[in-house]
């Protein structure tokens, strides 16, 4: 199963909400483990680290920093972009899809954007 990030503006009521429908699922909120206002390619580096991919909401600088990394070689195992204008439950199914029926490493170097449909 994915391990997951949650960038530290990512939508608590989508983090509370996978978790109250999957609670065993692997998710880290960045503010969480020590990470409060670090920039992206930080973010990205601890994500990288501990295998996680990254959910955010910052459509604005997290995608160039993202390819920077796998332009650079460097692992990125993945950022899933989440619209501020989905509904939540939309993304929350989205995501638990997505983190039962991937593979491990299918999202390096990657950039998606959710909602799916």
């Amino acid at each position: 199963m994915l391990l997951f990030a949650a960038d530290e503006n990512f939508n608590n009521d989508i983090v509370r909400g996978l978790l109250r429908r999957k609670p065993d699922l692997d998710i880290v909120r960045i503010q969480d483990i020590g990470l409060s206002g670090a920039d992206d390619p930080a973010v990205l580096e601890l994500a990288a680290q501990q295998n996680r991919v990254l959910l955010t909401h910052d459509v604005t600088t997290i995608t160039k920093y993202a390819y920077d990394r796998s332009r650079a070689g460097k692992h990125m195992p993945g950022v899933f972009e989440v619209s501020r204008s989905a509904s939540i439950g939309e993304v929350i199914e989205d995501i638990l899809w997505l983190a039962g029926c991937s593979l491990d490493d299918e999202w390096e170097g990657q950039v998606r954007y959710l909602p799916l449909r």
